[in-house]
């Protein structure tokens, strides 16, 4: 069991960074931006995410560690989403610090707030924003980032209530849903309900987790317009990213 003390400790010895997630557009098969995703690294050996990022939510150390984060993104990555205009950038941000003024500050400070049309601010359906978490989501209409609504399963009604009030530029479909698609279920019922909202909507869909070139050929089928997955590449270092970037141009 990890505890605060040892993620806050993690923090202050550099035991943290940052890999790459590659997105790839379905329409036109170009590699169109990536989402950073960060890493633990101890004397032990790496610390999955999902040891330590549920421990630090609806805790002061959510706020340190999106701000760190952010940080290392415009110092990994800035200057090259300066020369790269039509890509995107994707930060995880937990719904508790929303509102609180603490990411614009970020972001300003680590000199983002100019490549704000190039951000994507995925928010996960796990935890619902407050009032002033809302209202920050809805005024980023006006600011330029974009916002997504990361995790949608579709089961149960968390995401029904976030889409409702929220406005959203992008929903990022659970890799759950898209472990669905099988020999077996090449067409599960959720893939009609998605094509439905697409076709009704100006929704922009990202399905994660794509492995097999049945469930791509199904999402292609379904219009969903974007992915993430080991079919394509795993998270890989800010480096290897540009390469691949380039490689998918």
């Amino acid at each position: 069991m990890i505890h605060l003390d040892e993620i806050r400790a993690g923090l202050s010895r550099g035991e943290f960074f940052l890999e790459y997630l590659p997105t790839l557009s379905l329409t036109d098969n170009r590699c169109i931006g990536a989402e950073a995703l960060i890493r633990w690294k101890r004397a032990t050996g790496i610390v999955p995410p999902g040891d330590f990022i549920p421990v630090a939510e609806n805790t002061p150390l959510s706020g340190l560690i999106t701000y760190w984060v952010i940080d290392r993104v415009a110092a990994e990555m800035g200057g090259w989403l300066s020369a790269n205009p039509n890509a995107h950038m994707s930060i995880n941000l937990p719904p508790e610090i929303l509102g609180r003024g603490g990411i614009a500050y970020a972001a300003d400070k680590a000199g983002l707030l100019d490549l704000a049309p190039q951000l994507i601010l995925e928010i996960t359906e796990r935890g619902l924003p407050d009032l002033l978490g809302i209202k920050a989501i809805n005024d980023n209409w006006g600011s330029g980032a974009r916002i997504a609504l990361d995790d949608v399963t579709q089961t149960g009604g968390a995401n029904l209530a976030v889409l409702a009030r929220c406005n959203f530029h992008i929903i990022k479909l659970d890799r759950s849903l898209v472990a669905q698609i099988t020999a077996q279920s090449p067409s599960p019922p959720w893939l009609d309900g998605i094509a439905a909202l697409i076709q009704a909507s100006q929704l922009q869909v990202v399905a994660e987790g794509i492995e097999t070139e049945q469930q791509l050929d199904a999402l292609r089928r379904a219009q969903v317009q974007s992915a993430q997955g080991f079919y394509f590449s795993r998270p890989i270092a800010a480096e290897d990213f540009m390469t691949y970037h380039r490689s998918w141009r």
